[in-house]
């Protein structure tokens, strides 16, 4: 098999910079066998940094039929496999490589809710270790973004690329911002909607977390939000892509949700918990070399000029009290393609139509990023 000096050098950034495993360190990575070339120089990099590498391998349609054969003793066996894993390794890689959203679709929901709700209490160990998430490029995933899959493939093993330490210093003037803010107000298209952030931190996210990244978040005050926003992503969960999701917030809670799909597993989504109905994240999307939305999260919530406003589980980086077994990131593109619109802090006008519009934010800008 040929190598490609792409993957090399992504590999480097995940093991050197994403994780900044050290040596004697043993890395968890998750992926399906679609992801091979990458897998392979992710466990030379590891090799070669004396590293300890582990590689997990799954399938879609397996994960689908085990999913089906869910049992209480099968969901307590898992838990406890897991929760022994967890404690056994200092790095996780976890590499998605599937080729639809829709493998899953004809699990019961309760099934599914039952699983999320089994399996929270492990989420918080899981983000205490080293990790990193991303997507590697599949056929299904170049049909869905309407591409080849030789421009697909290129398209994404570009983002993956970018310079994300020039990211992270630009990111510094808006981090400082946004922990000075108290009120925040979101206007566009069918949307109006306010919060407080107040003595929220903002946390950077440039390649530590995710690749692609470019994003820096924060959390709403959870009793804060009011009034409607109305995302123009398309977004998948829990086995089919919704379109067109609408929230409408009194005091933090979700009082009204709609969709121009499958409304009756929307509001199954949104009963799963208490805390599925208020939102434990707020972030804005700089990524100059994400613009389109492919129904695929890890993209989407990235597209400069974006934000995601997301329902469920709060980081625990960034805690407003909101415990879920979801975290639901809706996006919202503002864009002029997209409708525009504006983001206030403090009654102040920081970026319009998905550009910032004051002097210590244009460093963040696309063409600025590139």
């Amino acid at each position: 098999m040929l190598r490609d000096p792409r993957l090399q050098k992504l590999a480097a950034t995940l093991i050197n910079y994403s994780v900044n495993m050290q040596p004697n360190e043993t890395v968890m990575i998750y992926s399906t066998i679609k992801a091979k070339p990458l897998l392979l120089e992710l466990v030379k990099a590891i090799r070669a940094k004396n590293g300890n590498p582990i590689v997990e391998l799954s399938d879609d349609e397996i994960t689908r039929e085990l999913a089906l054969t869910t049992s209480d003793k099968s969901l307590d066996r898992n838990f406890r496999w897991l929760d022994w894993k967890l404690d056994d390794i200092d790095c996780i890689i976890h590499i998605r490589a599937s080729e639809s959203d829709y493998t899953s679709a004809d699990v019961p929901i309760d099934i599914k809710q039952k699983t999320a709700n089994k399996m929270s209490p492990l989420t918080s160990k899981r983000l205490g270790k080293k990790w990193v998430l991303l997507n590697y490029p599949t056929e299904g995933r170049a049909h869905k973004a309407k591409m080849s899959y030789e421009t697909f493939f290129d398209y994404i093993i570009d983002v993956s690329n970018v310079d994300y330490s020039k990211m992270n210093e630009a990111f510094k003037p808006l981090k400082k911002l946004m922990e000075a803010t108290d009120n925040v107000r979101i206007v566009g298209k069918n949307t109006d909607i306010a919060f407080s952030i107040k003595n929220m931190p903002a946390i950077p996210c440039a390649g530590e977390y995710n690749i692609p990244d470019g994003e820096i978040f924060s959390a709403p005050v959870k009793n804060s939000v009011n009034g409607t926003i109305t995302y123009n992503a398309p977004s998948p969960q829990s086995g089919t892509i919704f379109n067109n999701v609408s929230l409408t917030f009194a005091n933090g809670k979700i009082i009204k949700a709609t969709a121009s799909n499958d409304q009756k597993l929307l509001d199954s989504i949104f009963d799963t918990d208490e805390g599925a109905r208020y939102v434990g994240e707020f972030a804005i999307g700089v990524n100059p070399l994400v613009n389109t939305p492919m129904s695929d999260t890890l993209f989407d919530e990235k597209i400069a000029g974006s934000i995601h406003f997301t329902p469920g589980r709060c980081y625990e980086d960034c805690p407003n009290g909101n415990f879920s077994a979801i975290h639901w990131d809706l996006v919202l593109i503002q864009t002029p393609e997209y409708g525009g619109g504006e983001i206030y802090f403090d009654d102040r006008l920081i970026r319009k139509d998905g550009r910032f519009v004051i002097p210590e934010l244009s460093g963040l800008n696309p063409e600025n990023l590139k």
